[in-house]
């Protein structure tokens, strides 16, 4: 399932940047026709007349006018998308404003070319807005979901309630914010697992990536064994870790003392502040650690044993 994953994933990105090739070769291809039609513009010529969406001169060749309408609009929207997609690789906080702002711009693009296209062919888009105003109202009505989902999108981004990237955990589900689009968030986990939320349903969850979390160890040492021989181990080794895993711990951990006293076993805490993406490393490195480091100092860390009591043994004592 997981490899079936990776390849959807890949081939998802792949059609992505055959896309964007497409786009720009035709954008880059359009602009220069612009370009060429403005330079060596011929009012007594249709084609050229046509081309240039700004010329007001004769009657336009509707198809090609629709088709420079359509190649226009979209490179620029292409154009547009393609700079805040750059920008937004340069930002750590706000890319979800740059993500909305790309979707307001792809769907505004449309929009305008439909009106625009509909007005070439003599329609009266005055006319049509006002109807469309009126057909919004009642479609506005019976859309309650949609529309709550879409202002709670962009109380979302400006609030500034969770980042793209942040580590989020909702309804028992934890996972990184991939996306924060007009109607939903998504957000995957660490198994690649994607949950899709509607916005309006984000009504509580936990931020992990607002506060520098805390990784937390607990070993424990025999009964018999030396416990100031062994805080001074754990200590010493603890001074060591950012040294050891300088992309894991941001300072040194801290040694909390004796948790608990239990059944079989002293058991102590070691507490690390890092970044919530490395908590789980984080603790898996100090375990390690700890067990080779109490290993070396001769402290014994004990583990269940098991007695088998068998009936046939006390019959032979009978």
């Amino acid at each position: 399932m997981r490899q079936f994953k990776e390849k959807s994933e890949k081939s998802k990105k792949a059609a992505s940047l055959a896309g964007r090739l497409i786009g720009g070769v035709l954008a880059v291809a359009y602009t220069l026709l612009f370009i060429c039609s403005v330079v060596f513009y011929n009012k007594e010529s249709p084609v050229l007349r046509s081309i240039n969406i700004f010329s007001g001169a004769g009657d336009p060749i509707k198809w090609i006018r629709l088709l420079s309408l359509a190649f226009f609009i979209f490179t620029v929207s292409f154009l547009l998308r393609l700079s805040l997609r750059w920008i937004a690789t340069w930002l750590d906080r706000g890319k979800a404003m740059v993500n909305l702002l790309v979707s307001f711009v792809k769907y505004s693009a449309a929009i305008v070319f439909i009106f625009l296209a509909l007005q070439l062919f003599g329609v009266d888009t005055a006319t049509l807005l006002a109807g469309i105003g009126i057909l919004s109202l009642i479609v506005g009505l019976g859309a309650q979901p949609l529309i709550e989902d879409i202002l709670s999108g962009l109380f979302i981004v400006f609030e500034g309630i969770f980042e793209v990237g942040d580590i989020i955990v909702y309804d028992g589900f934890r996972g990184t914010v991939r996306e924060i689009g007009i109607r939903t968030t998504q957000i995957v986990d660490t198994g690649g697992n994607i949950k899709v939320i509607n916005n309006s349903d984000i009504r509580t969850l936990t931020n992990l990536s607002e506060v520098t979390s805390v990784a937390v160890s607990v070993v424990s040492i025999a009964y018999g064994a030396d416990l100031i021989k062994a805080e001074e181990a754990v200590r010493a080794l603890l001074q060591t870790m950012p040294e050891k895993y300088p992309n894991l711990f941001q300072e040194i951990p801290t040694y909390a003392g004796v948790d608990e006293l239990s059944d079989s076993s002293v058991d102590l805490k070691i507490l690390a502040k890092v970044k919530e993406t490395n908590i789980y490393g984080a603790r898996r490195a100090l375990n390690r650690e700890l067990k080779l480091a109490l290993d070396e100092a001769g402290i014994e860390i004990p583990f269940p044993q098991v007695v088998v009591w068998q009936g046939k043994e006390k019959e032979k004592d009978k």
